[in-house]
């Protein structure tokens, strides 16, 4: 067999392009964590989204959805209930799309995001004073920080600095 240098080459685009096109249909990934699926219903949107982020539902394990959504009644101290058509619609939605990869199979305490220990060694350097910013207010304002936070992109590349932060609570976002 003759090795010919531009064959080689065709073989190596034509093969990095079929790699491309095989990778392209599946879930995309914001680091580690499944960004926003495409089909998000309104309902998630307009109810979910009005008192916090709507967070993507690769975030947490099924359980912790079901266990949310049922008990919307006292939703972390609020009453988010909803009529039962909205509530079946965005569960099922939830169950679908929930985390199943290794770092979500574990339920965090209190079903919260903030909690889990991803989350918690992922964010383990931020000064406690950060979450207690004005622009911040807490660990669950993802988008303070994360400007793709509503995409559920949530990777190191594309952080902001929140209003406020000085100099010494900025090292950690230099590592």
């Amino acid at each position: 067999m003759i090795h010919n240098p531009t064959h080689r080459a065709r073989r190596q685009t034509w093969c990095a392009a079929a790699l491309l096109a095989l990778t392209a249909g599946t879930p995309a990934w914001a680091d580690g964590g499944r960004l926003m699926p495409p089909n998000v219903p309104l309902a998630y949107t307009q109810e979910c989204a009005s008192c916090h982020l709507a967070y993507p539902p690769g975030l947490l394990p099924a359980r912790s959805w079901q266990r949310l959504m049922g008990g919307l009644d006292k939703h972390y101290g609020s009453d988010a209930s909803l009529d039962a058509a909205l509530l079946q619609q965005i569960n099922s939605w939830l169950q679908a799309h929930a985390g199943t990869y290794k770092r979500v199979s574990e339920e965090p305490p209190q079903d919260r995001i903030t909690r889990s220990a991803w989350f918690e060694r992922k964010h383990r350097k931020i000064d406690a004073t950060v979450w207690k910013l004005g622009s911040v207010k807490s660990p669950a304002n993802c988008a303070a920080c994360h400007t793709g936070a509503d995409r559920g992109a949530f990777d190191d590349d594309h952080l902001q600095f929140p209003e406020g932060l000085d100099a010494r609570l900025r090292r950690p976002w230099n590592d």
